[in-house]
């Protein structure tokens, strides 16, 4: 597992990528997790990068942060609006960790608020999960084809090109 300041130092190409896509949609990003039931279920969310981690969270009670917490599995995808990509787009899975830390919590709702002009300042979490990565991939058009690149922690990215 690695936390997103470790994927960054790991991973560039994939990295900027979803730093990329992820700035163009608006922060906006599909939350992919599995219901109680074992489907999976695909959300809209903003996750945030706060302190060289990854953030996920949101309103009390919703589905995906239910998920989430019966089973801490999930992937995030840059929302694409392009069918032929031709800005890329990018993906990272892993797993979450709900933390509990106070202090974390107000420098959090603090960069919400600067950010989005979402204040939840003073108020208490229910939940806010830092995502650890198991992996991440990307996609990008390139003259005609199509490269792939994929990395694991502790490894170097990886391109696959399909012509």
């Amino acid at each position: 597992m690695a936390t997103w300041g470790e994927f960054v130092a790991q991973a560039p190409r994939v990295s900027e990528i979803f730093v990329r896509r992820h700035a163009a949609t608006g922060g906006l990003c599909l939350l992919g997790t599995l219901r109680s039931d074992g489907y999976p279920r695909i959300s809209p969310i903003e996750p945030r990068i706060v302190e060289e981690h990854m953030w996920i969270s949101g309103m009390p009670n919703t589905f995906k942060l239910l998920d989430l917490g019966r089973d801490p599995r999930f992937t995030l995808h840059t929302a694409t609006v392009d069918p032929r990509v031709n800005d890329g787009d990018a993906k990272v899975w892993g797993e979450v960790r709900d933390i509990q830390d106070a202090e974390l919590q107000r420098r959090y709702a603090d960069v919400l608020y600067a950010e989005a002009g979402i204040d939840i300042r003073g108020r208490p979490f229910d939940h806010l999960y830092a995502a650890d990565l198991h992996g991440a991939a990307s996609v990008e058009v390139d003259s005609g084809h199509l490269d792939i690149t994929i990395w694991k922690p502790g490894e170097p990215e990886r391109v696959v090109r399909k012509h």
